[in-house]
């Protein structure tokens, strides 16, 4: 049952006791620090697998001495349809969201320049590469009559659910160039500017006993809205082992984010409520990535990529917040692990495309103060705590028409994760309690939902070689 007064509760726990938003830690990761990966109908039926391979724009979002393996000029643009449904199973009940938006999700170009001297370099190609893709998620979980707060002495209200709401997208321009020496070894760098535009909502409602009203509450510092441009350089190497073999690495230096958030504060002991503004730097982890591709023949390209973060997300200190969550990553987050198989075989001008990706949770199990199904608070353990494993599987077909081409893909992408919301602490050193027009509520404890997310993508895409 939920309490006005507050308990002591595990060390492990201890970040969250601070005023923290869980979707702070979530963005940081999910969006901030993850990787843009939105290309063309080809790049997106091979899972993004195209480091070693290259050949096209999309190498600039994972390795651009790609830019260097093409030998003419080819420029596309690609729609992309993003199918979204969240599923909240807690306290015996199950909430489904689903949403679909339809969007440019990449454009790309390359100009091929051959060399026309006697020297080994054959090409020298310059790529630019525009990827965007939605932020919007849902996430609502059911309420529980057993969870009761008191206001007053005569004015009681059960826990009536949650809602963790996103709007926003996040888009990625790349300039790079690309060179080949004696169509066996290329070499290429890059650099990207990276923009996003967020509104961050986090609400709990309750209903009263008394008369069946339904009060709703807004996490302190929330609703939030965060504007933020980032920028990052890479270089990558593709060398040929033999025709048939390649092999690739590529380095991403951290992106290093400006973030300016304009977000409600509540009960200030000056200003009462009110509007806030901060600015923030984030740097985000170094990435490295290997690949390998066979290339049988014309027909059929096999190719395998590995990017592994180096270093952990890191804000800039300006005050506790900054500090509390360089700790929290610290002691918690797992570096970026991913894997990419994709593949392609063609059939005259048909061609077949299939892929697969994996990548590991981000965060270590932790243990936090959670209320069970009967309102009752203890700490539990939980390997997947605000993001988990995420698992793709894409195909597509496509068919060139030798100036012209047009290609089709499909993307499922799944995970599941545990959801914690509704903790908000209220003392003299901390404040992150949930507040209404006319009353507080202060939570020592987690409730967690289980989400399962499932993504449904389709791209079509129409390019044009010369």
């Amino acid at each position: 049952m939920l309490k006005k007064s507050l308990v002591l509760m595990s060390i492990s726990a201890a970040f969250f006791a601070q005023a923290q938003d869980v979707s702070v830690i979530r963005n940081t990761v999910d969006v901030y620090s993850g990787t843009p990966m939105m290309g063309s109908a080809k790049f997106n039926a091979m899972a993004g697998a195209n480091g070693a391979l290259g050949g096209d724009a999309n190498s600039l979002l994972t390795n651009p001495a790609g830019l260097g393996v093409a030998i003419s000029g080819e420029i596309s643009g690609t729609l992309s349809v993003a199918g979204n449904k969240n599923s909240s199973t807690w306290a015996g009940s199950t909430i489904d969201y689903n949403k679909t938006k339809t969007d440019l999700g990449n454009v790309g170009g390359i100009i091929a320049f051959p060399l026309m001297t006697e020297t080994a370099w054959k090409f020298i190609n310059i790529g630019i590469n525009y990827s965007n893709q939605s932020l919007d998620n849902y996430v609502e979980s059911a309420g529980n009559s057993n969870m009761i707060y008191d206001f007053d002495v005569d004015k009681s209200s059960e826990f009536a659910g949650h809602a963790y709401n996103r709007y926003g997208h996040l888009s990625k321009m790349s300039f790079g160039v690309g060179a080949n020496y004696n169509h066996n070894f290329y070499v290429g760098a890059g650099l990207n500017f990276l923009s996003t535009s967020i509104d961050q909502f986090d609400t709990a409602a309750f209903q009263s006993l008394q008369n069946n009203s339904m009060e709703y509450f807004s996490k302190q510092n929330t609703p939030f809205s965060e504007r933020s441009s980032g920028f990052s350089a890479s270089l990558g190497v593709i060398g040929k082992l033999s025709p048939n073999f390649r092999i690739g690495a590529a380095l991403e230096t951290p992106t290093f984010w400006t973030i300016d958030r304009d977000y409600n504060y509540y009960n200030d002991a000056y200003t009462g409520d009110g509007q806030g503004y901060e600015n923030r730097k984030l740097t985000t982890p170094l990435k490295a990535t290997v690949s390998a591709a066979f290339v049988a023949s014309k027909n059929f390209s096999l190719n395998v990529d590995y990017t592994l973060g180096l270093t952990k997300p890191d804000y800039k200190v300006y005050g506790p917040a900054e500090r509390e969550l360089n700790d929290f990553f610290k002691d918690n987050y797992k570096n970026l692990s991913e894997v990419r198989v994709g593949a392609e075989y063609r059939v005259q001008q048909f061609r077949l495309r299939g892929g697969y990706s994996y990548i590991s949770s981000p965060m270590d199990a932790l243990t936090i103060s959670s209320y069970n199904n009967a309102g009752v608070a203890g700490d539990q353990s939980y390997d997947n705590l605000i993001l988990g494993d995420r698992n793709l599987l894409s195909f597509g077909i496509g068919y060139d028409f030798k100036s012209f081409y047009i290609d089709a893909s499909y993307q499922n992408v799944t995970s599941k994760y545990s959801n914690p919301f509704l903790r908000g602490v209220l003392s003299d050193q901390v404040d992150s309690a949930y507040y209404s027009a006319n009353n507080i509520v202060s939570s020592d404890a987690y409730a967690v939902s289980d989400v399962k997310n499932s993504r449904n993508n389709f791209f079509l895409t129409l390019g044009w070689k010369f």
